[in-house]
């Protein structure tokens, strides 16, 4: 009697532990790919930083110069002859521009940060709930 027990115990034991590492494979994917998000977002931002510091290094350089300066614009393979105001309001524009960008990623990186906190809390709760059973 008592090994009809043990055998009835161990067979529903195997579907649930397959649950069970269904669940955790699943988690451990998603902790995978939103780090991988992370890195990604971290590289957009440092790649958005040095776009803003050449745009103020350019910038500052343009201002030193006297105002009747001929100054020009590469488009392709030509170059367009622009008002000194012209290029100092297009280099604001674009840190501009990039300071926006900075700040959304950095909104976006601090959710997928969350994000994989709570996937990893996750997982450490279904290994303490395995380890318990």
């Amino acid at each position: 009697m008592q090994n009809r027990t043990q055998v009835s115990c161990v067979k529903m034991a195997a579907p649930v532990d397959l649950e069970l590492k269904k669940a955790f494979s699943e988690l451990q994917d998603k902790v995978v790919e939103t780090q991988q998000k992370v890195k990604l977002a971290d590289i957009q931002i440092d790649q958005l930083n040095r776009t803003k510091k050449h745009a103020h290094l350019a910038d500052t350089e343009i201002m030193t110069l006297a105002e009747e300066t001929r100054m020009y614009e590469g488009i392709g393979r030509m170059f367009i002859l622009l008002p000194k105001e012209v290029i100092h309001n297009q280099l604001l524009e674009k840190q501009k521009i990039a300071e926006e960008k900075i700040k959304d990623l950095e909104q976006t990186k601090s959710y997928l940060e969350q994000s994989v906190k709570e996937a990893e809390d996750n997982i450490r709760e279904m290994l303490t709930a395995r380890g318990a059973q």
